[in-house]
């Protein structure tokens, strides 16, 4: 699940990952979402697709270089551009562990910036293009 608006720059880091895995051939095992910036939204067509895993990827503060790419807990997503949402991402995660019995893992991507109008810069845009080419080879 891509998290994040494309309308701000780097902060649609998680959406750009998604649709770089669109490419991939159609699976029956493999639920791919742009989530936007209301993830808390796509909570039924994950119910309804009953996953083992969940990962979600959104920028995040990451006191880090542009484009460096972390694992997180759902305590440290407290950097996390969608815990402005309307929904902390903290507690969605937790949340579909609980509800969904699922796993759920975090990758936070540092933005260089979220200026609403403005493109997805070129280190994020590089991450992006190598996370979903590294989760491709993995899935």
């Amino acid at each position: 699940m891509g998290v994040g608006n494309e309308l701000r720059g780097d902060d649609g880091a998680g959406p750009a990952v998604v649709k770089a895995l669109r490419y991939l051939p159609h699976r029956d095992d493999l639920l791919l979402i742009d989530a936007g910036g209301v993830p808390e939204n796509f909570t039924s067509p994950l119910r309804r697709f009953a996953p083992s895993h969940v990962l979600l990827v959104d920028a995040a503060q990451l006191d880090a270089d542009p484009g460096e790419v972390r694992w997180l807990s759902a305590s440290q997503t407290g950097g996390l551009t969608s815990a402005t949402h309307s929904l902390p991402f903290a507690v969605l995660a937790e949340y579909l562990a609980r509800e969904l019995g699922c796993r759920v893992a975090i990758l936070g991507i540092q933005p260089l910036q979220d200026e609403l109008g403005s493109r997805l810069s070129t280190p994020v845009k590089r991450s992006a293009a190598s996370l979903a080419e590294i989760l491709a080879e993995e899935i």
